[in-house]
């Protein structure tokens, strides 16, 4: 494509206006009723063709999530990163297990002994508990096979990434 710059982010190939669209979506995303409208605006093109790129951006695994962080603390919330530890043929069953709770905010997969990690936001340690109690018992797992470790102090860090090329 004459005169398009084009670059790789990881294997994923990206021109300048997929990488003015990640900006916009991660800094001053706007508060109103139609906020991609705005960006569209913004960036020079039409909702429609913003839609379809950012469409383009998530099935290329570019964009995993659009939403906000809020400080559940400032909300009356406590939260926990929990770890599990499976056998890799009950990785899938553990997974979704876990993800059935509303409290469990992500999960990911950890090549270690304790293999599948959690974090879970809940109104207080009683919720927090029973929904460690419910995973382990579904799982069968030993009390050693669990962990809880609750917040001790907040790290915040600002999770946006340079999409420039």
């Amino acid at each position: 494509m004459p005169g398009l710059l084009r670059y790789c982010l990881g294997n994923i190939f990206m021109d300048k206006l997929d990488s003015r669209i990640l900006q916009s979506l991660q800094e001053n995303f706007p508060l109103c009723q139609r906020p991609y409208d705005v960006i569209a605006e913004k960036l020079q093109m039409s909702p429609d063709e913003l839609f379809d790129r950012i469409q383009s951006l998530i099935s290329r695994g570019v964009i995993r999530r659009i939403g906000v962080s809020l400080d559940s603390r400032k909300l009356g919330f406590i939260s926990t990163l929990a770890a599990v530890r499976v056998k890799k043929e009950l990785v899938d069953k553990a997974a979704e297990i876990i993800g059935q709770f509303d409290e469990v905010t992500h999960s990911y997969l950890r090549n270690d002994q304790f293999n599948i990690w959690f974090t879970i936001i809940a109104a207080d340690q009683g919720r927090i508990d029973d929904i460690l109690e419910q995973i382990s018992s579904a799982l069968s797992l030993a009390n050693s096979e669990i962990l809880n470790l609750p917040m001790k102090r907040l790290f915040k860090l600002d999770a946006r990434f340079n999409a420039s090329p």
